[in-house]
């Protein structure tokens, strides 16, 4: 799975590649603070202007509202390019696999559900890792960045629970987040996530198989097929049922998550201590830091997708070097 990044004809793309993806992706964290930046100024702004008649020149407005279209302009130009050459990169990477998988097929082919693993996997496989671990990255630099920020910005205001202690928001935030995490990822054990994705797709693998066959074998029962099928649906039913219970828990911290930060400013916005700029720069970093450090929660469906899709190729490798073990042996 990971010869892409072992093999020499493939360590230009695989090296030089991953380089330019991650300096892409600390081009777009740092355009992210200018925006923060823009929104205490440009909410200061608001705030004089509503509070005296012509405080404001209509120049200066819209003087500002261009500083933020030239910078949501960079932003663009930066993700369309790189999901560009994402694209191109991905798809090296999967064709890294399935160089090797075809070199192997003779063998390969003998394990059921091949060739489900060789086009479908492969594709889920390489798309999920380049979207973890783009986000896992990209999380680290937002908390590199974003977190002396939100610190400067919180140093004497009053924070809920915390009082004026200047890492107050911080720990605020790190508390609420290793929480929710904690609780998801205890949740998803329990429902057993991971066992019930892999499960799903060992009946869809067999389903599809005997269906090629009947494409072939006017001789295979319908009766076959429909048993198959109903193992299908069982376990399709199966699993909705659990991301039901593990979605209300999941949708239930997300939803009171948008109040948190608003929770611990509480005393600072009642004192009056905060302008409205300072305030939505402190929730708009606050909500970075806390959206990053939530990564294993928000990424959590993903990564059980990625955990069944990686215990299924690395079965299926197994069982490859199993059969040339065999052949060794003949």
């Amino acid at each position: 799975m990971f010869r892409f990044f072992s093999e020499k004809h493939w360590f230009i793309w695989s090296w030089l590649g991953s380089f330019i993806i991650l300096s892409s992706l600390w081009v777009q964290v740092e355009i992210d603070v200018k925006i923060n930046e823009w929104f205490g100024v440009f909410y200061d702004m608001i705030q004089k202007a509503l509070a005296e008649p012509n405080a404001v020149s209509i120049e200066e407005y819209f003087a500002s509202l261009f500083s933020f279209i030239s910078l949501a302009a960079m932003y663009i130009a930066v993700y369309v390019a790189i999901s560009f050459f994402t694209a191109h990169y991905l798809f090296r990477w999967r064709t890294s696999m399935v160089e090797w998988y075809h070199s192997v097929y003779d063998k390969a082919r003998k394990i059921e559900g091949a060739s489900q693993r060789v086009q479908e996997d492969t594709i889920k496989f390489t798309r999920i890792m380049e979207g973890l671990g783009t986000s896992l990255i990209e999380s680290i630099m937002i908390l590199i960045q974003f977190i002396p920020i939100l610190f400067g910005l919180s140093i004497g205001i009053p924070i809920f629970f915390f009082g004026e202690w200047e890492y107050g928001l911080i720990v605020g935030a790190l508390i609420w987040t290793i929480g929710g995490t904690v609780f998801l990822i205890v949740l998803g054990l329990i429902l057993r996530l991971v066992g019930i994705e892999y499960d799903l797709q060992k009946q869809e693998a067999a389903y599809r198989k005997i269906l090629v066959i009947a494409e072939d074998d006017g001789s295979v029962r319908p009766k076959t097929i429909n048993e198959l099928f109903d193992d299908v649906r069982k376990i399709h039913f199966l699993s909705y049922l659990r991301y039901l219970y593990f979605n209300i828990g999941r949708i239930a911290y997300l939803q009171a998550n948008v109040l948190s930060a608003y929770v611990f400013l509480a005393p600072a916005i009642v004192a009056g201590v905060v302008t409205l700029g300072v305030m939505q720069q402190i929730i708009r970093a606050f909500g970075r830091v806390e959206g990053s450090m939530q990564y294993l929660l928000k990424a959590w469906p993903t990564i059980i997708e990625l955990a069944s899709v990686y215990k299924r190729l690395r079965e299926f490798e197994s069982r490859i070097r199993q059969e040339d073990l065999v052949d060794e042996k003949i």
